[in-house]
């Protein structure tokens, strides 16, 4: 998918012209979107918080967390904090893939796992371009290892393997918070509350992303 898109994007824009609108489009989002929030004291406290955990984030072996982390700080609070939630989500997600690549699932043995456990219907991971033939071979991979049966459903091994997965991920990633602190890790999760509700309330993100997570009746979380 990356090569198939990649090099055109890069004739249509430039690395800094595309990472200038994504930053114009966060502040957009922000400013429409939370309303009266992004002036707000507790906003301000919040991306001091997340930045501290940002920076605390080791990006060694994550080139994603490492090229985020890499760019310039903004100046505006609302931007810090999308900055600082870029680099930590992707110091996870590189985390993850080393977790996934530890527990010998390919890219599409990962998807086809994932889809077993019944975190998402397999039909949402067809934009990542595997073809059926490509997600036949890695379910007949996977069988072949116990981790699901004949229907394509995970067994017990295959819960079992996609648990370690994701505990392993959580420890991958826990340096950030280690470094915050329990106390200003709460603090940081009740600032961003209204955020987070907000956004669920907002009707822009889908029904079923392709991350499993159902948001169209998402609780609006509140301080």
């Amino acid at each position: 998918m990356v090569t198939a898109h990649v090099p055109a994007a890069w004739a249509v824009a430039s690395p800094p012209q595309i990472l200038a609108a994504r930053e114009r489009a966060a502040d957009r989002m922000y400013r429409t979107l939370p309303g009266g929030l992004i002036d707000s004291p507790g906003l301000a406290e919040a991306a001091d918080l997340a930045r501290q955990a940002a920076l605390a984030a080791d990006t060694a072996g994550r080139p994603l967390a490492a090229a985020n982390a890499d760019l310039p700080w903004p100046g505006e609070p609302h931007l810090v904090l999308w900055h600082a939630i870029n680099v930590l989500r992707e110091q996870r997600g590189d985390g993850h893939i080393a977790a996934l690549q530890a527990a010998g699932l390919g890219p599409c043995e990962a998807l086809v796992s994932f889809a077993a456990i019944g975190a998402a219907p397999a039909d949402v991971f067809a934009s990542r371009g595997w073809s059926t033939a490509e997600w036949s071979a890695a379910r007949d991979r996977l069988t072949a290892r116990g981790w699901i049966d004949a229907e394509g459903t995970a067994t017990e091994r295959g819960r079992q393997g996609r648990d370690e997965i994701e505990w392993r991920t959580d420890r991958l990633a826990d340096a950030p918070w280690r470094a915050l602190g329990a106390d200003r890790a709460q603090r940081l999760a009740e600032l961003t509350g209204p955020l987070l509700g907000t956004a669920f309330e907002s009707g822009l993100l889908p029904a079923q992303s392709t991350l499993g997570i159902a948001t169209v009746h998402a609780p609006a979380p509140r301080p």
